[in-house]
C-alpha cells in the first residue's frame, strides 16, 4: 500500500471486478475499502487516546506495554488487510464476463474473509482467490461448509488433492478414475497417489476410499461424451440405455466436488492412453468426436 490506499484501483477494472470490490466493501466494510484501511485508521485513533491517557497517568511502564500491544495490533491488522486485498486481487482475473458478484450472499462474504484473512502463503491465497471468483461467477457454488473446511486445509494436503484431481475426468460430472491401489510402479503411485494418500484424503473428508472394490456409475446411454483436460472421447456402450461404468476405488465428497475444479490440477502424461486401454480391454468402443473411427480391442486385448 502507498499513501494509505488500496493496491486495487477500481477505476482501472472491468465492471464485474468493480462490482465484486463494491460488494465486498458493503459486506465487510470494517475490513475492506478500495481506498483506505478503515480498521487501521481506527487503531491509529485509539493509539492517540492511549497516548493521552498514559501521559495523564504518568505510568511509563504501562505506557510502554500499551505501546507494544498497540504496535502488535497494528501490525496484525495491517497483515490481515494485506491478505484480504491480495486474495481479492488474485480473484479478479478469474472473473467471467457474465459473473454475478452482486448476487453473492453478504453472510457468505463475511464468513469467507473471516476464514481467509490469516492466509499469507501465495499458493494458498491463489486457491482462496479461485474460490472467491468461482462464487462470483456462480453464486451459491461453494457452501459455507466448504469454506470452513478450507480454513483448516494444510498446504501439503492442498497439493496432494490437486495431484489426485489430475486423475479426474468429466463423465457427466467430475469423477476420479483410481483403478489401482498399492502397486508401487503404477501411474498413480508415481504421482504420489497411493494407499496412504487416499486413506488420508478420506480421513479429512475430501473423498470416500474403498480399497477392496470399485465404485460404478449407472444409467449411461449408449453413446456418452467424456473429457480429460480438453481431450474428448465418445464411449459406445453395449446397450441403448442403462449402461454402467466402473470408476475405481475413490469418489469425491461434496466438499471434494466443490474444490476439484479450482484446485489447480494438471493432466498426467500417458493417463489418457492408460484409461482408454483399460476401457477397451473391458469391451467398450471408443472414438474421438472428430474421428468417428472406433478404437476397439486388439486381438491380444
Amino acid at each position: 500500500m502507498e499513501g494509505g490506499k488500496s493496491l486495487i484501483n477500481i477505476g482501472e477494472l472491468a465492471k464485474p471486478a468493480t462490482v465484486l470490490i463494491e460488494k465486498i466493501s458493503d459486506a465487510i466494510g470494517g475490513y475492506f475499502k478500495p481506498y483506505q484501511i478503515r480498521r487501521v485508521a481506527q487503531a491509529e485513533a485509539e493509539a492517540e487516546k492511549i497516548k493521552a491517557l498514559s501521559q495523564i497517568e504518568s505510568q511509563m511502564e504501562i505506557a510502554e506495554l500499551t505501546q507494544r500491544a498497540l504496535g502488535r495490533f497494528l501490525a496484525e491488522e495491517t497483515k490481515k488487510q494485506d491478505n484480504i486485498e491480495s486474495i481479492t486481487s488474485k480473484a479478479l482475473p478469474f472473473l467471467e464476463e457474465n459473473s454475478k458478484p452482486q448476487e453473492i450472499n453478504d453472510d457468505w462474504i463475511t464468513n469467507f474473509f473471516d476464514k481467509c484473512r490469516l492466509i499469507s502463503d501465495e499458493e494458498m491465497q491463489s486457491l482462496w482467490a479461485r474460490v472467491l471468483a468461482g462464487e462470483a461467477n456462480s453464486p451459491g457454488k461453494f457452501s459455507k461448509r466448504t469454506i470452513n473446511f478450507l480454513e483448516s486445509l494444510d498446504k501439503s494436503d492442498a497439493i496432494l488433492f490437486a495431484n489426485l484431481c489430475s486423475f479426474g475426468w468429466i463423465i457427466g460430472d467430475f469423477m476420479l478414475l483410481i483403478y489401482e491401489v498399492g502397486t508401487n510402479s503404477s501411474i498413480y503411485s508415481k504421482h504420489g497417489i497411493d494407499f496412504g494418500a487416499l486413506k488420508h484424503l478420506d480421513d479429512i473428508g475430501l473423498l470416500s476410499f474403498n480399497p477392496f472394490s470399485e465404485y460404478k456409475h449407472i444409467r449411461f446411454p449408449k453413446f456418452t461424451l467424456v473429457v480429460y483436460f480438453g481431450s474428448l472421447i465418445i464411449i459406445e456402450f453395449p446397450k441403448q440405455e442403462g449402461n454402467e461404468l466402473h470408476v475405481g476405488h475413490a469418489m469425491l465428497s461434496k466438499i471434494g466436488h466443490e474444490l476439484a475444479p479450482i484446485c489447480g490440477s494438471k493432466p498426467i502424461p500417458d493417463f489418457l492412453d492408460y484409461v482408454i486401454k483399460r476401457w477397451i480391454n473391458r469391451g467398450l468402443i471408443l472414438a474421438s468426436p472428430w474421428n468417428m473411427v472406433p478404437r476397439t480391442p486388439s486381438p491380444a486385448g
